[in-house]
């Protein structure tokens, strides 16, 4: 059993705590999609303000639902579309204020108002993404999307 105290009040120290905790719950386990449902796990728990934390994978030319916590979601995304396939086609970091103002959005939960997908590279590779949707209006800032990128950077070495 994992148990950890994080209770960071400022964006870095959270999310170097977010790291450490990371770090514990996947360093000596080789299996991607458990490494998945941990990290979704732990987003889940620790940020706040939060409908849905989780992956899409990179299979068959396409994003397909990975582990995740929240409602129910989309099964298939095709690169370039929405949020998430923009992520994975640009390979860049999504951060979206209102998720309404966002060209092919692509709702999954009606109620999602912000969102933030994060490409997980290894070296040229796209792995997936992670996908973070808040009920929130521009609930996520370019702090997030930095802790999230250092979170994903670590992750990806585990993902295989």
């Amino acid at each position: 059993m994992y148990q950890f105290d994080i209770t960071a009040t400022d964006k870095a120290a959270l999310y170097a705590d977010l790291r450490s905790a990371l770090d514990a719950l996947t360093a000596d386990e080789a299996d991607a999609i458990a490494n998945m449902a941990n990290a979704a796990a732990l987003l889940w728990e620790y940020l706040p303000d939060l409908n849905w934390a989780g992956f899409y994978r990179m299979a068959g030319g396409e994003l397909v639902l990975g582990p995740f916590q929240g409602k129910a979601a989309c099964i298939r995304i095709p690169l370039g579309k929405g949020v998430c396939g923009t992520a994975a086609a640009t390979r860049e970091t999504q951060l979206v204020e209102d998720v309404h103002a966002f060209p092919g959005h692509i709702a999954c939960d009606a109620a999602s108002r912000s969102e933030l997908v994060v490409p997980i590279l290894d070296g040229e590779r796209l792995i997936g993404v992670l996908d973070l949707d808040s009920p929130v209006p521009a609930r996520f800032t370019p702090d997030d999307a930095a802790g999230c990128e250092a979170l994903m950077e670590l992750l990806a070495s585990r993902l295989g």
